[in-house]
């Protein structure tokens, strides 16, 4: 795990003298491999390790990864790169890829979309990769599938639910169901399920993702018959959410829908609370994240958001997964986590059946896609390259989620 290698090193360089046979072994693990064959050095953020040399090296299947390993959502890029190498080295332990290992190439987006192209560009042209993963958030994905279709290489994005992300080109896939499903499942949700007919918005006007979902969650709602009494905005990055809440309060509310991302919307919730506002708050995927609970605290219980899947379901191909996952990484795996992983496994599964890693060819058999089998659940592709697969939906309660509902397409 990159983070832990990096304090590792970090440590090492400070030990003292007395501590030389520790810091020579923690120094060890600055140059450990990370995902690919054995003894190959996997690119960490920023494009370190190398598609050339011999032998294996030289014959390894290269995939890009894009990911936020630094900046607001890095807990998404953990996340996401966690996922990647455990199913990576799952495929390298069952023997490969066309009899090949995948090794991949990791870069750094810092959290910004902006970065995107430059990081893009790295893995094309500086590590040939055949194929792409990533990103988690829409912003990021949309900057980077006109690249990727441009160059004719599959791109398969875990969990960017924009619609417009696919809409690049038939190069563009993703894993997670689209923010028009996801909007209205939670409209359903709120206005059926628990009965709500008065809610407010609280939308960040600098993320694709927030402002398409709040526009869908308002759209359905108000279908149904609900009245949302206001849409307020804020920008990510912004710490002070006081003025926005304090005029939601003016109109009490019977929730607030906040389609943002886990640092914001746990800071939304403590806000609220510390203002006396007691209604529930909605989110989307954007909450997931066990930083959410640790920012939040107690003011996100009693609290709901949409999600792909529940860690705690008994079918035995999530506990395998989650057991599998803790074991090697330390902590339970989110959404994010397991998206990730069924992509990975996806792609290797999409360039077997394709019988070749060219990226038109695998184009085509990840196209073909129908009935496949995941972490998440079973999918099929349409043709839009967008999966066809239920949503769930989770409350905290006491401390801990638990399953509230389930809703198909």
């Amino acid at each position: 795990m990159i983070q832990a290698r990096t304090r590792a090193c970090l440590l090492s360089r400070r030990a003292p003298p007395s501590l030389a046979v520790a810091a020579i072994l923690l120094a060890a693990a600055c140059t450990a491999p990370e995902v690919g064959e054995p003894g190959a050095p996997a690119a960490g953020p920023g494009g370190g390790g190398s598609h050339g040399g011999s032998g294996a090296a030289e014959e390894s299947i290269p995939i890009g990864e894009f990911s936020s390993m630094t900046g607001a959502t890095a807990a998404f890029g953990t996340s996401c790169h966690d996922g990647i190498t455990l199913a990576a080295d799952e495929v390298n332990a069952a023997g490969g890829v066309l009899g090949r290992p995948v090794r991949i190439f990791l870069e750094d987006d810092q959290s910004k979309h902006e970065e995107v192209p430059a990081v893009i560009t790295r893995l094309i042209d500086r590590h040939k990769v055949v194929a792409l993963l990533g990103e988690i958030a829409s912003s990021r994905s949309l900057a980077a599938a006109p690249l990727a279709q441009r160059a004719r290489i599959p791109m398969i994005s875990p969990s960017s639910t924009n619609p417009r992300v696919t809409e690049a080109g038939e190069f563009i896939f993703r894993m997670c169901y689209l923010d028009d499903f996801q909007g209205s499942a939670m409209a359903r949700f709120a206005r059926r399920t628990l009965g709500l007919s008065k809610g407010a918005v609280l939308r960040d006007i600098r993320s694709d993702y927030s402002m398409g979902l709040a526009d869908f969650f308002s759209q359905e709602f108000r279908n149904l018959g609900g009245t949302v009494l206001a849409d307020e905005k804020y920008s990510e990055g912004e710490s002070d959410f006081r003025a926005q809440l304090t005029k939601i309060k003016s109109l009490a509310p019977e929730f607030i829908f906040v389609p943002g991302y886990y640092a914001d919307a746990a800071k939304i919730a403590r806000q609220a609370r510390d203002l006396g506002i007691t209604v529930p708050l909605l989110g989307g995927d954007g909450w997931e994240s066990s930083k959410l609970f640790e920012i939040g605290g107690e003011a996100i219980e009693g609290c709901f958001y949409s999600n792909h899947y529940f860690q705690d379901d008994p079918r035995r191909e999530i506990r395998d997964f989650v057991g599998s996952f803790a074991s090697r990484f330390g902590y339970t795996p989110d959404s994010v986590a397991a998206l990730s992983y069924d992509a990975m496994k996806l792609l290797a599964d999409a360039m077997g059946r394709a019988g070749t890693t060219d990226g038109d060819a695998v184009r085509k058999a990840l196209a073909a896609t129908r009935g496949w089998r995941g972490v998440t659940g079973e999918m099929s592709l349409d043709a839009n390259r967008n999966p066809v697969k239920p949503i769930v939906v989770l409350e905290v309660r006491g401390g801990r989620m638990i399953l509230r509902e389930t809703m198909n397409p």
